[in-house]
């Protein structure tokens, strides 16, 4: 994703040296982090830009002066601004002595009901009547901020019935734009924000005395184009729709997380393009705005992960954790392989993606009678009448050209011959992943295709969504049945039928196959992803789907869902901010950090076969896959202990990191000028990481000859009982020693918190990352602290 912590010496020649920059560098957007603001309420924000346009005319050529425009100035939770600067003078603004680091402006990526039932958290647990209160007392106001690809207000998902007033420490405004006015905000939708993705060029600011303009009106939208920003927001947040479905898919209520949350959006992002410096800017203002907790459904390619200074997702949720509002995140698509999550930083809430007990399954007879059992999401445009029969044919025999035969087989673009493709199911491989399902099913349509059969060997996608197009996912077997049937019949015919929702599927929750996995590659020694929850399959409000084919909205009969089905880690990193928000309403007092333990300690490991939950691949799951395991919200309510990571733990981990003190002054807040690293972290020590405040345990590194690794944990007891006592027991794998040391720990009033010790020793473990459980009991609660340890 983008940037946190980098030095060089003062430069004191910084007038001179312009005169050395190549005039051949071609500018582009660059982000300066300049640190924390000099005091807790940060710079106003004429003189915030100000100051930065001044520092911008310093090492900008007066013969190019039309470049000292700054396009995101950041000036509450941290400073800094977005700007177009050539590769030296980027290096020249990193060795100024107020400027933390300078780096490359990143484009992101999106990381794109039943599911809140599926979790234990019923619609019994709210009343309409009283206003979505939970039923076991009364709620607190919630402001969760979305940041995203922006909101469909009209949606049912946003409606404002049964909702008091707007609270008053809300400080954020409803931006308007072209088609996005101050009435489509309520008492739901409470703020929304646009940061001119459409035309970024507008939003530059420029020095009065070299431009003639300050500041152009902004164009844009806070309304989202795209529809990923509309599901995350209801996923987290969303009111009570009844009889919400997709067609007729997935019919029941949809809901939020917490249905009483108020949601600000904040659109940083339009189709394929989410800026960094937008999404930086987002959060600056979000924070300033006075949102609770921050929901952000987008990462960097795991290809591209920089160390957190160079990160903007890291950088603003930093600042965002130093005033006590939570990030959220998604841990990317890009699995099933290890070292592939992002958004890895310790004070980020990690979320990875799983399946819940339902499955969208489509059906397929062939000619001779054979009916097949496939998956896929298609509605039929005519309601439920008999689907109709066609020639079908295997793309690999209707090549454009016989060199292409490897090409059609894979349905890939120009492959196929249309005046074959056209009036027939096709049947395509999809043994070639550099080609989507989506393009597939395109390449096909476009030739006048009546159908899509995918062969997928693997068998282990999330449910495509195909629209209206009969489209069906089978795996090796029954596309073999189907290969066979082409083969050997002068006339083969097949029948796609549109899918049918099947409920209470076993087993469930399966960790999604596309979810990213850890370890984390930045740093091994924080377990990531950190919780796992529903990603695939979940039913959310949708912006007003359109035609595929003609491109406008669909018939009244045909009327356009106001809900979709999605699928990806983005759908699970909403879930785990809703039910953040749900515990945070009912225990006001605790820290997003004592929420976020709460989570990860009651989280599940078993699923609806009360068996350990399992991979796609029909393994048991492990913690680089699911993190603490599946999201319990009901549970977390009363978690007995919880384990608070502080700003300290966090700064220390900067510390370990390998972060000197001097640049860790310009990151802290005014609270942390003061900070020291530990004594032992004067070089980088990397290893001690393992010894932060975490809920789970994690450790890069322990030679099988090396000894005992220990590693230090402070419980703090959130129990009714005052008077408590938690003994552990250790679930850990052939040959590795677990010892907790004491294993007893005892609360008395007036006496919250206990340490212990965790020591390691891996002499006969197996080499490799070794996983296991610590829990501490007191009869009535269990609290798991999950272990990743990777002996060499």
């Amino acid at each position: 994703m983008a940037s946190l912590f980098h030095f060089s010496p003062i430069i004191s020649t910084l007038f001179l040296i312009t005169s050395c920059i190549a005039s051949n560098q071609t500018p582009k957007p660059y982000i300066v982090y300049m640190g924390s603001p000099l005091n807790n309420s940060g710079d106003s924000a004429e003189i915030a830009q100000l100051s930065h346009l001044r520092m911008l005319s310093s090492i900008i050529p007066s013969e190019e002066s039309e470049r000292i425009s700054v396009r995101h100035s950041y000036h509450h939770a941290y400073r800094g601004f977005c700007s177009l600067l050539t590769e030296d003078e980027a290096i020249l603004l990193s060795g100024h002595e107020e400027v933390v680091s300078v780096f490359p402006d990143p484009v992101l990526q999106l990381h794109t009901t039943r599911s809140w039932d599926f979790l234990g958290l019923e619609s019994s647990y709210y009343s309409r009547s009283s206003g979505y209160h939970y039923k076991h007392g009364s709620s607190f106001d919630v402001i969760i901020g979305v940041i995203d690809t922006g909101i469909w207000p009209e949606s049912p998902s946003f409606d404002d019935q049964h909702i008091g007033k707007v609270p008053s420490r809300w400080k954020g405004v409803c931006m308007e734009g072209f088609d996005f006015y101050k009435s489509n905000c309520n008492r739901k939708l409470i703020g929304a924000r646009f940061y001119n993705i459409e035309d970024q060029e507008s939003t530059f600011t420029k020095l009065p005395n070299i431009s003639t303009t300050i500041p152009s009106k902004p164009n844009g939208t806070p309304r989202d184009k795209v529809g990923h920003g509309t599901n995350t927001a209801s996923i987290a947040a969303g009111a009570i729709v009844p009889n919400a479905n997709y067609y007729g898919l997935a019919n029941g209520t949809a809901r939020g997380g917490l249905p009483s949350a108020r949601i600000a959006t904040y659109k940083a992002c339009s189709e394929g393009n989410c800026q960094g410096s937008a999404i930086l800017k987002a959060i600056d203002d979000a924070i300033k705005d006075g949102v609770d907790i921050i929901s952000i459904s987008i990462g960097r390619s795991f290809v591209f992960q920089t160390d957190f200074k160079d990160d903007p997702i890291a950088i603003g949720a930093f600042h965002a954790a130093e005033r006590g509002v939570m990030v959220v995140c998604s841990g990317g698509n890009e699995g099933p392989d290890p070292y592939t999550v992002t958004n890895s930083a310790p004070w980020i809430f990690t979320v990875a993606a799983s399946t819940i007990d339902r499955k969208f399954q489509s059906t397929i007879v062939l000619g001779n009678n054979v009916s097949l059992k496939g998956s896929g999401i298609s509605y039929n445009p005519t309601g439920r009448s008999r689907s109709r029969t066609y020639p079908l044919a295997f793309g690999e025999n209707i090549p454009f050209h016989p060199s292409l035969t490897s090409q059609a087989r894979n349905c890939m673009p120009g492959s196929l011959d249309a005046k074959r493709v056209a009036g027939k199911i096709i049947v395509c491989m999809n043994d070639d992943w550099t080609i989507s399902r989506e393009i597939k099913k395109l390449v096909v349509q476009d030739a006048n295709a009546k159908g899509l059969i995918l062969i997928d060997e693997a068998e282990k996608r999330s449910p495509f969504d195909s629209g209206n197009f009969p489209f069906a996912e089978v795996g090796k077997l029954p596309g073999a049945q189907i290969l066979q049937y082409i083969n050997s019949s002068q006339n083969p015919l097949a029948t796609i039928f549109p899918a049918n929702e099947i409920r209470r599927f076993k087993p469930a929750p399966v960790v999604a196959d596309f979810s990213s996995r850890g370890p984390a590659t930045l740093t091994e020694n924080i377990l990531k992803p950190d919780i796992s929850a529903p990603g695939v399959g979940i039913l959310s409000a949708m912006i007003p789907k359109v035609d595929e084919v003609s491109s406008n909205l669909l018939p009244e009969k045909k009327s356009t869902s106001l809900f979709g089905i999605t699928s990806g880690t983005s759908m699970a990193c909403p879930h785990v901010t809703g039910a953040m928000s749900f515990i945070k309403s009912i225990h006001r007092t605790w820290s997003f950090s004592m929420i976020k333990s709460a989570i990860m300690t009651t989280a599940t490991v078993s699923n609806n076969l009360r068996k350990h939950l399992t991979n796609t691949s029909g393994l048991y799951s492990n913690p680089h896959e699911i993190g603490a395991g599946e999201l319990s919200p009901i549970k977390a309510l009363d978690p007995g202990l919880v384990f608070e990571t502080t700003m300290t733990d966090y700064y220390n981990f900067l510390c370990y990191y390998g972060y000197k003190e001097k640049q860790l002054r310009l990151v802290a807040s005014k609270n942390y000028k003061n900070f020291d690293c530990p004594r032992n972290a004067s070089t980088s020590k990397k290893e001690l990481i393992s010894n932060i405040n975490y809920p789970s345990i994690s450790i890069e590194k322990l030679k099988q000859n090396q000894g005992v690794v220990k590693v230090k944990r402070v419980a703090t007891n959130v129990g009714s009982d005052r008077n408590a006592t938690y003994t552990s027991s250790t679930i850990a794998p052939p040959g590795l020693v677990v010892r907790v040391s004491p294993k007893k720990i005892v609360f008395v009033k007036g006496i919250k918190k206990a340490s212990f010790e965790i020591s390691f020793d891996g002499k006969k473990a197996s080499k490799g990352y070794n996983f296991g459980i610590i829990t501490w009991s007191d009869g009535s609660h269990k609290v798991q602290m999950i272990f990743a340890v990777n002996i060499e």
